[in-house]
């Protein structure tokens, strides 16, 4: 009907051809609803370092404003408080960065990144790595502006202005001969077209409009967005507030008609015709002595000095321009690609087989390959290929990719229900980033002269973020096993510190010892932890999840299934020895859990279950992924356990 759009027919009031899809899709440190689907529909990922008005801190959504919606597209629990942390889980260095950015160029790439940095000294030397790092955008974000629910102290304390960062980070690129590779994005209290053109002077090429356009269409600035309770509707889930909600978009297209006004009137004063003939001319720009001279304290305040290194790029304007194959395009209209690290993501692809299986939607097929560490965010593409044509969970045929040697960072990345992954051999950082169905098992080789339960097979931060899927490790994790898991069924032999952190949901099953810190931030899922030496509870942060045996004759079920389908999968002797005498080794399991599942059935004993019980995550086909309670396995897997 009129004014709806066929792809989003729950929402009406789209015209001249509009999409409720938004043009950027935001990657934060919290991975909330990043899933394949989310990153293959945006035209733009951009990738949250930090937000201006609250340098370094994690967001936190309070528990009354997680509805049964906003959980849903969150992957989390209704009611419990959301934590976003800060974003050191995976972007230790810049070159972890450049990892998350070569991530989501191979998922998606016709899209540009950006990367979201915070207004601070010494961006200079941060924009100059994040531009060889292959972004294609770097935003600067200002103290000003940002959220009505940023915490008090930091509303008034924290970021500097923007144009200190945006000064450093534009002079520092152009120094070093990496202008013209990356577009310059500013924001953070920008509100006028004055600031617009003093921006521009300084470097910026794009604006980002926050505050001023939620004001353009009706916030009323009342402080009260982390309290629900928002008298317009803008930032409330609630629907008897969300009904008195005023605005409109030609209310905000009204405001940026009025905005381009004033930079237009501006440019004529100056005796410019174009917007680009403004950009990096900081020599137009001069302090006003009569202004510092109206306000007592920034009286002896000199600006030269933040200002003047800019370099003149009055006549050099080649730095507006990428250089392509020795010609001159528009930098907005280039967009970076992965090189050499992803030719096997290429190959695997191009697999006539596979392209058969995805556009058919029906059938299965299986493909092996050699792979080695160079080899980076292997089936990241794929998963893409499968996203774009099916979405997250509408795939029915079944892609099996087996894989033998060394695997680079981010093995796995974003796959999805429909694929499974099976590496033998050994894999880096990020295994199963952003998974969101499907299946990764890594096994060593067969000749390998170690004890697998002994060893490491998979770095750190494996599973971040992820939304679903099973995941096997026949060896131990590195740190950060599972942050901010919010969906996966993962079982690893033994992992470093920090293992179940920031996660929403799923369950994680550890069979072997665990370092430091497990269960920080810990809102949601379950943690079943092998330990016969009583050595967790030193190991365990309190300040959240509680830790006790397996109580219920659910839980037992739950973790003696995902144990025995480990074994099937790996053929882990570890596995085999608890299986081999369960009735002395469930015993030995702890099983952790935070307040939000105190009344979940494999939790809390004597509590009505319905006549399935979850197991898995690889797909979203409940008869997939569920097995009836009491129910007994069938003769062929209690063979397979036998063997």
């Amino acid at each position: 009907s009129k004014g709806r759009s066929p792809s989003f027919p729950h929402l009406a009031g789209l015209k001249n051809g509009d999409s409720a899809n938004s043009y950027i899709h935001q990657v934060a440190s919290g991975r909330f609803g990043v899933t394949p689907e989310f990153l293959v529909t945006g035209k733009q990922l951009e990738i949250k370092i930090a937000q201006g008005a609250k340098p370094g801190e994690g967001g936190q959504l309070p528990g009354p404003k997680v509805s049964e919606y906003i959980a849903g597209l969150r992957a989390s629990k209704q009611g419990v408080t959301l934590i976003s942390p800060p974003p050191h889980h995976d972007i230790y260095s810049i070159e972890d960065l450049a990892q998350l950015i070569h991530d989501l160029h191979a998922i998606n790439e016709k899209a540009g990144v950006s990367v979201k940095l915070v207004s601070s000294i010494g961006i200079g030397t941060v924009a100059c790595g994040v531009a060889k790092a292959d972004a294609d955008v770097i935003q600067i974000s200002g103290g000003d502006g940002g959220t009505g629910a940023s915490p008090l102290s930091s509303i008034k304390n924290a970021g500097c202005p923007w144009e200190l960062g945006l000064a450093e980070a534009h002079s520092a690129l152009l120094n070093n001969g990496l202008r013209d590779r990356v577009v310059l994005r500013v924001d953070g209290g920008v509100r006028t077209g004055r600031d617009i053109a003093i921006g521009a002077m300084m470097g910026a090429e794009e604006f980002g409009f926050g505050t001023i356009a939620m004001i353009a269409e009706g916030c009323v600035m009342a402080r009260v967005c982390h309290l629900n309770t928002c008298p317009v509707g803008v930032t409330s889930q609630k629907e008897e507030l969300r009904k008195k909600f005023p605005g409109t978009p030609e209310h905000v297209v009204n405001f940026f008609e009025f905005v381009a006004e004033e930079v237009r009137q501006l440019m004529a004063h100056l005796g410019y015709t174009r917007f680009e003939d403004l950009i990096g001319r900081a020599d137009l720009l001069k302090q006003s002595e009569e202004q510092i001279q109206r306000v007592s304290k920034s009286r002896g305040v000199h600006l030269d000095p933040f200002f003047g290194g800019i370099p003149n790029s009055k006549d050099d304007r080649s730095f507006l321009r990428a250089q392509v194959e020795g010609t001159l395009v528009p930098k907005d209209a280039l967009i970076h690609t992965n090189k050499l690290s992803s030719d096997l993501d290429r190959e695997v692809c191009g697999s006539a087989d596979i392209k058969k299986v995805i556009s058919d939607n029906y059938g299965e097929t299986t493909a092996n390959f050699d792979i080695k560490n160079t080899d980076r965010s292997t089936c990241a593409m794929l998963a893409g290929d499968i996203a774009r044509t099916h979405g997250n969970n509408g795939f029915k045929g079944k892609v099996n990719v087996n894989f033998h040697g060394s695997a680079g960072q981010s093995f796995g990345a974003f796959v999805l229900p429909g694929l499974y992954v099976r590496l033998t051999g050994e894999a880096n950082d990020y295994v199963g980033k952003g998974m969101h169905g499907g299946e990764i098992v890594v096994v060593p080789h067969a000749d390998a002269g170690f004890v697998a339960a002994d060893s490491s097979i998979v770095g750190n931060a494996c599973l971040y973020g992820a939304t679903g899927g099973d995941f096997h490790a026949n060896g131990r994790a590195g740190e950060r096993f599972c942050v901010r898991n919010s969906g996966a069924y993962a079982v690893a032999e033994g992992t470093g510190d920090h293992c179940c952190e920031y996660m929403t949901d799923g369950v994680v099953v550890v069979l072997g010892s665990v370092g430091r810190n497990v269960g920080a931030g810990m809102t949601g899922g379950v943690g079943y932890f092998y330990d016969p030496s009583n050595d967790l509870e030193e190991r365990l942060n309190k300040e959240i999840v509680q830790m006790q045996r397996v109580e219920s004759s659910e839980g037992e079920a739950q973790l003696k299934h995902i144990i025995e389908r480990h074994f099937e999968k790996t053929g882990s002797e570890k596995a085999e020895d608890i299986l081999n005498n369960w009735e002395n080794e469930i015993g030995n399991f702890w099983q952790v859990y935070p307040p939000s599942e105190r009344n979940n059935p494999v939790v809390k004993k004597d509590v009505f279950v319905e006549n399935t019980l979850r197991v898995s995550a690889s797909a979203p086909d409940g008869a997939l992924c569920f097995l009836p309670v009491g129910g007994e396995l069938g003769a062929e897997q209690t063979q397979r356990c036998a063997d």
